[in-house]
């Protein structure tokens, strides 16, 4: 690694010790003329998203996993990796969407985060479809997000139902749940909550409260280590 990739990616790890995280500004004006250069904004929302991991899921106040996930848990349709395309998941986030033909993240967020990777700061979950007649298994979906300490700061996930990959940026994030529950971290970050979030039972926090609980996991230990490529149920999970 280069010593300007270091100073990149300690420089995104001390914004993120403080609660911030990065987005590209919108590729086109509001009149929408194409922008030359993209401006890199920093936030810190108010209040903070979190998904509390120090209660088992499907517990109330917990990580919710809805009927239809169950279902999709339990069938087991996809093969599930980590950190295997951490690149493809990523670029598969920056995609343009049905209900959006923009993203936050441009090209020189995408190498900042792959530089993350690099350090063994940033990791991925992904999904996987059924081998082709090429023999090879298409990406259905993914999630990847940011390590500091014990703290995890999930930024992205995404799916493709149009391939047989419904639900499955929804398993990846329950399997980040429950590996982030086995490995002892102590926060998950989300960002903002939102209808869509919702469903997992997001909780909304002060964001004075979530610089003393990031504060406390960033300065915590706590090793990636290897994720579970298969489900069981929530109940069967050890208690924190």
């Amino acid at each position: 690694m280069s010593e300007a990739e270091r100073e990149l990616v300690e420089s995104f790890l001390e914004a993120y010790r403080h609660g911030a995280f990065p987005m590209a500004e919108p590729a086109r004006t509001a009149s929408g003329r194409p922008r030359r250069v993209r401006r890199i904004d920093w936030f810190i929302p108010d209040p903070r998203a979190i998904i509390n991991l120090s209660i088992a899921p499907g517990k109330p106040g917990g990580f919710h996993i809805p009927r239809s996930l169950a279902r999709r848990l339990r069938a087991n349709p996809f093969t599930m990796t980590s950190d295997v395309a951490f690149g493809a998941v990523i670029r598969a986030c920056a995609e343009p969407q049905p209900w959006r033909d923009d993203t936050w993240l441009d090209d020189r967020l995408i190498g900042a985060y792959q530089a993350l990777h690099r350090a063994g700061h940033a990791h991925s979950i992904e999904a996987w479809g059924p081998p082709t007649v090429d023999g090879n298994r298409p990406l259905l979906g993914g999630i990847y997000g940011v390590h500091i300490g014990a703290a995890f700061c999930a930024e992205s996930m995404f799916c493709r139902p149009e391939h047989g990959g419904t639900d499955a940026s929804k398993v990846c994030l329950a399997y980040l749940v429950r590996h982030l529950r086995a490995q002892r971290f102590r926060l998950l970050d989300v960002q903002i909550a939102n209808r869509h979030t919702a469903q997992f039972g997001v909780e909304a926090i002060p964001s004075s409260t979530y610089s003393g609980l990031l504060a406390a996991a960033t300065t915590t230990h706590c090793e990636w280590g290897v994720v579970n490529p298969t489900w069981r149920e929530p109940t069967e999970e050890t208690a924190v």
